[in-house]
């Protein structure tokens, strides 16, 4: 079972500007609290004591924030943003072995058990990859079409009404084959798809993407509606 979370922090933010051209996007606050803590209370719901936070843009600003939890470690990408392959290959020695949990750092839940229900789901022997999807009528501020069908046995496939949440676990081992230096992890998401592994899970919940400044109100919205 996955006992460590890669929780992507690096981005620059530029669709939520002008808020990030002086904060990165993980510390933009939604309900009193920045992005980044909504992520964590996640981890820390799911017991998930090893966790690694990727960044680039303002690296310093998020190390500062997080310098009162020193059991979170930091992949720092200093010279350019390795996007999700990249990031994430890099930071396997600290991650260690085996399969991980990513996470992004630009939504909210409307409950902390997103990882918890992905563990819960998790069968390593039909599946490299099990992605938290969500309906559009439960994912707020999402603008644009779904990205996933999933079957009834849950293998997934491009397109169709389901929405990825930014939660998956994921084998990493199919990184080391990829030569590209940066890169998304629907490289790897292809060939997983091809071999019948890749799968997905509908979480129960409601989530809100919180990419844009208009997304903070819903995300909010959603929040107090929720609790």
């Amino acid at each position: 079972m996955p006992d460590a979370v890669m929780l992507f922090a690096a981005g620059r933010g530029t669709r939520m500007a002008p808020l990030t051209d002086h904060l990165p996007k993980p510390l933009v606050e939604v309900a009193g609290r920045p992005l980044l803590d909504h992520a964590l209370e996640l981890v820390t719901a799911a017991r998930i004591d090893h966790c690694v936070v990727n960044t680039h843009y303002r690296a310093v600003q998020i190390a500062e924030h997080l310098a009162t939890r020193p059991e979170i470690l930091i992949s720092e990408e200093p010279e350019e943003r390795l996007e999700t392959g990249g990031g994430l290959r890099a930071a396997l020695p600290l991650l260690g072995p085996g399969p991980v949990f990513t996470l992004n750092s630009d939504a909210v839940w409307s409950d902390p058990t997103a990882l918890s229900q992905l563990r819960a789901t998790w069968d390593p022997t039909r599946m490299d990859a099990l992605l938290l999807l969500i309906p559009a009528e439960h994912a707020h501020g999402h603008r644009g079409a779904g990205d996933f069908t999933c079957a009834a046995d849950g293998r997934l496939t491009r397109s169709g009404p389901l929405t990825y949440t930014g939660a998956q676990i994921l084998k990493p081992d199919g990184l080391a084959d990829i030569p590209d230096r940066v890169f998304s992890l629907n490289l790897l998401w292809d060939q997983m798809a091809a071999r019948g592994r890749l799968c997905g899970l509908v979480y129960s919940g409601h989530w809100a993407d919180v990419g844009t400044p208009s997304g903070i109100e819903i995300a909010e919205t959603m929040l107090a509606a929720h609790q």
